[in-house]
């Protein structure tokens, strides 16, 4: 798709161009199958009306849209950008949801020891599915004096270096002959290997650990998903050093506007600070 290449040769990440094109996808099926150019502004602020989205998801899907339509226009597909009849959509209010005890631990007791390590990397390291889905053990882990550490591949294909706890460093280091044996991975290759570019897709690293995450909620309970690891490693990461900035470098964020959607405020704070102004 020559859209994938403009998004790639802009040095999109593959995550980044997925999500996209996902979106594409979606938007050629119920609103245009015979091709962009025979969509309307009006067609698509209809259709995207009829959606029950959160405001984070309708905001990327605006965003695909807004990016696809600009290449489209230049590229000669299309007569008029219909993206741009799509009202903007306000950023959502922050709501940290951080995956609870009772639904983590569970689930990482339950979990086959692949996913257990998927479940893991997201809680502890607060890392994302699709910097999970692309650690290379031999070239991403390394120890020195003060212990191990993973180079994280994120967004906007910004690295970053996190410390490794040794019990954690230390399922890492076995590979994927670790939690999958007897299939002939080589020990120093991705952790999880795959038919994407040698290694698991983002989206499939989401669905095996949004399904052992379900498998614990209650029913009519909302969905926790594998994001909401990192929320839960934000908040517990927060609460337990005070030090937003840390928190911040963790995560992988530009902004500290950005962390504090991660993470939730103690309770037991809020009370001392009304407390204290009593």
């Amino acid at each position: 798709m020559q859209y994938s290449n403009y998004l790639r040769a802009g040095g999109s990440a593959e995550s980044t161009i997925e999500r996209r094109t996902s979106d594409l996808e979606q938007i050629a099926r119920e609103v245009g199958p015979d091709g962009p150019a025979t969509i309307t502004g009006e067609m698509l602020v209809q259709w995207a009306g009829t959606k029950d989205w959160s405001l984070e998801t309708r905001r990327g899907r605006r965003s695909s849209a807004r990016s696809f339509w600009k290449w489209a226009l230049a590229a000669g597909r299309v007569t008029e950008d219909a993206s741009a009849a799509w009202p903007h959509v306000p950023p959502a209010v922050p709501r940290p949801r951080p995956v609870p005890d009772r639904i983590y631990r569970p689930a990482v007791e339950a979990a086959a020891p692949r996913v257990r390590l998927m479940l893991r990397l997201g809680a502890e390291l607060g890392m994302r599915r699709a910097e999970i889905s692309c650690v290379h053990v031999g070239r991403d882990l390394s120890e020195d004096v003060d212990g191990w550490w993973l180079i994280v591949h994120g967004k906007g294909r910004k690295d970053r270096t996190l410390p490794v706890p040794d019990e954690l460093a230390r399922h890492i280091r076995a590979g994927a002959p670790g939690h999958s044996p007897g299939l002939g991975h080589p020990r120093t290759g991705y952790l999880f290997p795959g038919r994407i570019d040698g290694h698991l897709s983002p989206r499939r690293i989401g669905e095996l650990c949004s399904a052992v995450l379900r498998a614990q909620q209650e029913e009519g309970e909302d969905d926790w998903t594998t994001h909401k690891l990192r929320h839960r490693f934000g908040s517990r990461a927060l609460r337990n050093t005070r030090d937003i900035m840390a928190v911040k470098t963790a995560l992988g964020h530009v902004s500290v506007a950005t962390t504090q959607v991660y993470c939730a405020i103690d309770r037991s704070e809020v009370r001392n600070a009304v407390n204290s102004a009593a």
